[in-house]
């Protein structure tokens, strides 16, 4: 009995049909044909047990079971073609650098974008992740952000499309690592029939990047991770992190700030630090300046940051950037800033707080997406086709509450690739989040990144903390 007996495919299929698979998966169905249901059962077993034994987990929030899991690999890895990966990478690369010349106009320049309605200063100034706070902190070569994570998504006809932007704490890039590892370990045979490009340089990138961005005069910089502690969802990825920098993992608590300059705490006394690659947000990193009742920030650390003595990446205030309704407004960032067209289009997306949009979103609230400008993971998505009739009441009753707290978008199916659940194939929702590095005055994008998959069938949610899993994702040197 094959794998594949029974299979059939729904939207626009990566693999394609049965009876035509894309030649670049040609030689992955090949070997997986080989395979029985059992056989490959116990690989993904295998797979499961490894990254049990590592603490390789993630956070499943409202689960009734428990919040912490194993984090979930699908053993059919996504393939993404040389000439297909070069368009998504330079999509990448000006999206990106639109971003960082919004962000340092934003906050260091003359606000000409906002001046000139490229975007509307009222909508940037109420983002929930404007900080005023950070107004003429220069950042070290304009690289706000550092580290980005940027959603894609490919519709009904295979067009990749900006599904969202990431450029506050991105997280993710530790299991693109991991999920590389064990897929070499455990389908070493399917791995070795291709040319992929590889993802185990990310460390010594990431480590580059924050390099460049230490403060002027600073040639070995003393780079550390800052955590929010081992209960936060995202902790094994911290200490990942931390490793692959060869770089110290600290809380709050292990720094503290002094004559304006940072500095650890260690057994051999206090010693200055340089760089902060911070995974607390915003509003909790200085309780002198933002949250007072934060205690996983650093008291006066912006006080530092604004003598320059030490760099945060990503900066504060990037959340302006990816605030889900300055989003809109990204292709015309490009254009401003860059003189270009877009590379990579956005989805369709209307603005509430414009009357004549909210009149249409109220008379097709069955039809279109609704998201909360300002949530993340999935969390306060109205899917228009799946929700009852009280959820869309409720839904059109925010909207005219608060039209600057939502947008609306068409509905983009996804594409779909094989995905083994319940000891079956079935077509499963995909997207990708590749990550993104800038600094030095150049932008790597790491090949392929993290492809999340809905494991429940039909299902648009590809988040991890709502119940999603994940797939290697192999870019290929060559088109097979």
């Amino acid at each position: 009995m094959s794998l594949f007996d029974g299979y059939t495919s729904e939207g626009f299929s990566e693999v394609g049909e049965a009876d035509a698979i894309r030649n670049h998966y040609r030689p992955l169905i090949d070997r997986l044909e080989q395979f029985g249901p059992d056989e490959f059962a116990d690989r993904v077993r295998m797979c499961d047990s490894a990254f049990q034994r590592q603490g390789i987990t993630f956070a499943v929030y409202g689960a009734e079971e428990g919040t912490e899991r194993v984090w979930p690999l699908d053993l059919i890895p996504r393939i993404i073609p040389g000439h297909e990966w070069s368009h998504v990478e330079a999509g990448l690369k000006q999206r990106v650098r639109a971003l960082n010349a919004f962000l340092d106009d934003v906050y260091v320049g003359e606000q000409a974008s906002l001046e000139q309605g490229i975007v509307p200063r009222w909508l940037a100034e109420s983002a929930d992740g404007y900080m005023p706070e950070v107004q003429g902190i220069e950042v070290p070569e304009g690289s706000r952000c550092t580290i980005s994570g940027i959603d894609l998504v490919r519709d009904d006809e295979g067009v990749y499309r900006v599904l969202e932007d990431n450029v506050r704490v991105p997280s993710g890039i530790s299991y693109v690592i991991e999920n590389r590892v064990a897929m070499t370990r455990v389908l070493p045979v399917a791995f070795s029939k291709y040319r992929v490009r590889p993802v185990g340089h990310y460390g010594a990138s990431l480590s580059m990047t924050l390099r460049h961005a230490a403060p002027v005069g600073i040639s070995d910089p003393v780079i550390v991770v800052l955590t929010p502690g081992s209960y936060n969802s995202a902790y094994f990825e911290h200490a990942f992190l931390a490793r692959q920098l060869g770089a110290q993992l600290v809380e709050g608590r292990d720094l503290v700030v002094r004559d304006h300059s940072v500095y650890m705490r260690t057994t051999h006394g206090l010693r200055n630090v340089d760089v902060i690659y911070r995974r607390v947000g915003d509003e909790f990193i200085d309780p002198v300046v933002f949250r007072s009742d934060s205690v996983l920030g650093v008291p006066g650390l912006m006080s530092a940051v604004r003598a320059g003595t030490v760099t945060l990446a990503n900066a504060i205030g990037n959340g302006v950037a990816d605030d889900k309704g300055i989003y809109p407004f990204v292709p015309e960032m490009i254009r401003y800033f860059l003189d270009e067209e877009p590379i990579l289009p956005n989805v369709t997306t209307y603005l509430p707080w414009e009357p004549d949009q909210l009149d249409e979103v109220l008379s097709r609230l069955d039809e279109l997406v609704v998201k909360p400008v300002a949530e993340a993971g999935g969390k306060g998505i109205v899917i228009g086709h799946q929700a009852d009739d009280e959820t869309l009441r409720r839904t059109a009753d925010q909207l005219r509450a608060d039209p600057r707290g939502f947008i609306a978008q068409e509905v983009v199916q996804l594409s779909t690739h094989p995905t083994f659940v319940d000891d079956a194939l079935g077509p499963r929702h995909i997207d990708l989040r590749p990550f993104v590095l800038s600094g030095g005055g150049e932008i790597e994008v790491i090949p392929g990144g993290l492809t999340r998959v809905a494991l429940r069938e039909g299902s648009l949610i590809v988040n991890s903390s709502a119940g999603g899993g994940s797939k290697d994702t192999w870019v290929l040197v060559s088109d097979t």
